[in-house]
């Protein structure tokens, strides 16, 4: 078995089905909301030793990176992600028609852009890079100069022109969903400016485990520093294992079931809610090896006349978000039926807020070996 090597997975996507998380993902995107779960909440932290420190925030840079147009380019050509918002928006028109709406993030403006054109009241589109700029020249070459207001500036900075608006869209997942933070800010806009029973797009999101077989690229992205050019380089191999490998899994490297760690409804959470402990139970589906866990998300738009959502799992389509994978120190020799039980923690990095600190705890007993172990990770 081995990874997809596709490097450009969004213009090549297949149709798939996910059984795992019950999201069935076709030319319309359809899928069914996951089922809620409560988790306690918890903090872990990873060694920040590594930052170079400067006097530019870590806002700074993460909304600087978002000023350039090839980040654009590549949600805008994943037609995954920006097939499902048009659908979501285009399908239940009666949500969006003669409503305020809120896009929270708005990039390049274009679902502002769906919103105007299926017949928002009016549509107010907050982008803090400067790609606000250009989403404005956009929004007049397209004659929506008079249904949306581009606002540039942070959400927690801005004042919007209304006490209050209808529907809040916004498209925050990132990588491991979680990554960059921007969900706060969402919430923020939801209790500052959302009118009771308003609507928040997407409203469920769904975090996802399994486990998968991986030895090539293990040796290649982990093990190769133990011997560089005849040169014991294993100080690095150290650092390496830490971060997280965004990249697209096959789905054949699947060794066991997929563990639904966490859901949030967008709608109800508290910023806090985005920090938790959650347990784990993989069953081997098949006799292998374990090289790493692998994490991924799915979204779910419930509010609609029918449901709408995509998966960002190895069964499902591929994204512009692939699959986080999470290499384990060990190789754990499998047998069909065996389990990997633990607990993932999950918190906001306590110098970085727009990283994200992982924790696993993780056992194994089974016929060929044990292992215990705890394992820390960083997304930066």
């Amino acid at each position: 078995m081995g990874r997809n090597k596709n490097k450009n997975p969004v213009q090549n996507n297949t149709n798939i089905e996910n059984p795992d998380s019950n999201m069935s993902v076709d030319d319309e995107i359809v899928g069914e909301a996951a089922e809620s779960s409560n988790l306690c909440a918890s903090m872990v932290e990873v060694n920040d030793s590594a930052i170079v420190k400067d006097d530019r925030t870590s806002a700074d840079y993460y909304f600087d990176s978002y000023s350039h147009f090839g980040i654009h380019e590549e949600m805008l050509k994943d037609v995954v992600r920006t097939k499902t918002y048009q659908n979501v928006i285009y399908k239940n028109g009666f949500l969006i028609k003669d409503k305020v709406v809120l896009d929270v993030g708005a990039g390049t403006g274009i679902l502002s852009l769906f919103c105007a054109k299926a017949g928002a009241k009016h549509v107010y589109a907050v982008e803090c890079s400067d790609m606000a700029d250009m989403a404005k020249k956009i929004v007049e070459s397209n004659g929506f100069s008079n249904v949306i207001t581009v606002l540039k500036g942070k959400i927690e900075e801005i004042d919007l022109p209304v006490p209050k608006v209808d529907i809040i869209i916004s498209e925050w997942m990132g990588y491991f969903l979680l990554y960059e933070n921007m969900l706060n800010t969402v919430l923020y806009a939801r209790d500052k400016w959302l009118v009771p029973d308003g609507v928040v797009f997407p409203d469920i999101a769904s975090l996802y485990l399994t486990a998968i077989e991986d030895a090539d690229y293990k040796e290649d992205k982990i093990e190769y520093w133990n011997n560089v050019y005849g040169f014991d380089m294993s100080c690095i191999r150290k650092q390496a294992i830490l971060e997280p490998l965004v990249d697209t899994v096959d789905q054949n490297q699947i060794v066991t079931n997929c563990h639904l760690l966490k859901t949030m409804d967008i709608s109800k959470m508290s910023p806090g809610d985005a920090s938790f402990t959650a347990p784990f139970k993989l069953v081997a589906e098949r006799t292998d090896y374990i090289h790493a866990l692998v994490a991924y998300f799915d979204v779910s738009f419930t509010r609609c006349h029918k449901p709408l959502g995509f998966s960002t799992g190895p069964r499902s389509r591929a994204t512009h978000w692939k699959q986080t994978v999470l290499y384990l120190e060990d190789v754990i020799s499998i047998c069909e039926g065996e389990a990997i039980v633990g607990t993932m923690t999950v918190a906001q990095n306590k110098k970085n807020p727009r990283d994200v600190d992982v924790m696993l705890q993780y056992s194994f007993n089974g016929q060929h070996g044990r292992v215990s172990k705890t394992q820390s990770y960083k997304m930066r």
